[in-house]
């Protein structure tokens, strides 16, 4: 797959993953919220809307045959099957966003998260652990909209999953979910302060010191 992002974009991406049940969503929500330079990136899936979930908001929701016709014409920067359900990211979407200097924030799988780190590894992977395998079962639990068996697959497939934060640039533990915000906002905080990225947003300064 090609992509034309290239590691000099003005802009961040940070890819957040994360096994079901580990908060991820909760805390990409709420880092959102407080950071007004940080922008989600609207993923497409073939599953069906849970809840209050709007098409545009959560995700754009495709048929499958929709979903595997953008893969044909190469329009994703990653996809996936997850849980028995397609999820992708677009790359033009993206491409667009870094271009104009937005820092975009990926909510998606490993699998998702490894093919972007091999398309631009300018990109920031964070891993979300849940402080253990009985909290992340009552975490689950507490949905109140998901099956047994549903669960017990999501545990299992949470294992292979959680065995895969070796390959991201940093993890957070969701213990408290104050702490985990805190560590993920500080993540994406040092990236801005990098000495690529100040020299390209404060390049005015870099210039009257003479170090360009």
């Amino acid at each position: 797959m090609n992509t034309s992002i290239t590691h000099d974009s003005p802009g961040n991406l940070f890819v957040v993953a994360a096994p079901s049940g580990a908060g991820k969503s909760s805390l990409v929500k709420a880092l959102l919220e407080l950071d007004a330079k940080l922008a989600v990136s609207v993923s497409h899936t073939t599953r069906a809307p849970r809840g209050q979930e709007q098409d545009g908001r959560e995700y754009w929701f495709v048929s499958e045959a929709d979903f595997r016709a953008k893969i044909a014409h190469d329009d994703f920067l990653e996809w996936a099957q997850v849980h028995g359900n397609l999820y992708g990211t677009s790359k033009a979407a993206i491409e667009a966003r870094l271009a104009h200097g937005e820092d975009v924030v990926l909510e998606i799988d490993y699998q998702g998260a490894l093919q972007v780190k091999k398309l631009f590894p300018a990109a920031t992977l964070i891993f979300i652990l849940p402080p253990s395998w009985d909290e992340l079962r009552l975490r689950l639990q507490r949905r109140g909209d998901t099956q047994a068996d549903v669960i017990e697959t999501r545990m299992a497939n949470a294992r292979t999953e959680v065995a895969q934060a070796r390959h991201f640039d940093f993890v957070v533990v969701n213990a408290l979910f104050e702490t985990a915000l805190f560590d993920l906002k500080a993540i994406v905080h040092a990236q801005r302060l990098k000495y690529a990225a100040q020299l390209r947003h404060r390049s005015a300064v870099f210039q009257a010191l003479n170090l360009c």
